[in-house]
């Protein structure tokens, strides 16, 4: 698999340098002169102060990153707490970035009038999962970029918003 595996990664999430537009690929040479070909009018000229800041994230000290690691972890055991604790939503543990991606389907296969309904009467932002594809109908897409009492806000202003969601 070696000569067919290609691993690409980029520094937004862990070091914090979301919109940077600043990642890295790994692949065999004779891919990458492909790769190069394909994107060098896509993304090349990549500015020079965040080349700099992507040497000083992998030559750095790891302790914000996992610091960073540690707090979006609990973040999401109390999303995914809160949001099993609704009747009617169950949701897996994420094993990534840092998305809730519950299943409402036994409330509403019609996620995006959920996720309206859910902003006007609860002040609770969610994206309707059909918003993916059609394997996405039926889940939602909540956030847990926040901070622990938000995301508890937000399991209560569903939980109260959820009795009222009006049946189609």
């Amino acid at each position: 698999m070696r000569e067919r595996t290609i691993l690409l990664d980029g520094f937004s999430k862990a070091y914090a340098m979301t919109g940077w537009r600043l990642g890295y690929g790994v692949m065999p040479a004779s891919i990458a002169k492909t790769v190069a070909l394909l994107g060098q009018n896509s993304y090349s000229c990549t500015a020079t102060f965040v080349q700099h800041a992507g040497i000083a994230a992998l030559d750095g000290p790891d302790h914000a990153v996992e610091t960073m690691v540690a707090e979006f972890r609990r973040r999401r055991d109390a999303i995914v707490a809160g949001l099993n604790s609704l009747p009617g939503v169950t949701c897996k543990t994420p094993e990534g970035a840092f998305y809730a991606f519950p299943n409402v389907s036994a409330i509403t296969t019609d996620d995006r009038r959920l996720a309206s309904f859910l902003l006007e009467s609860a002040g609770v932002a969610a994206l309707g999962g059909s918003s993916f594809g059609e394997a996405g109908r039926g889940y939602m897409r909540f956030s847990y970029a926040n901070s622990l009492g938000a995301i508890a806000r937000a399991i209560e202003r569903i939980g109260a918003a959820l009795p009222h969601f009006p049946a189609a």
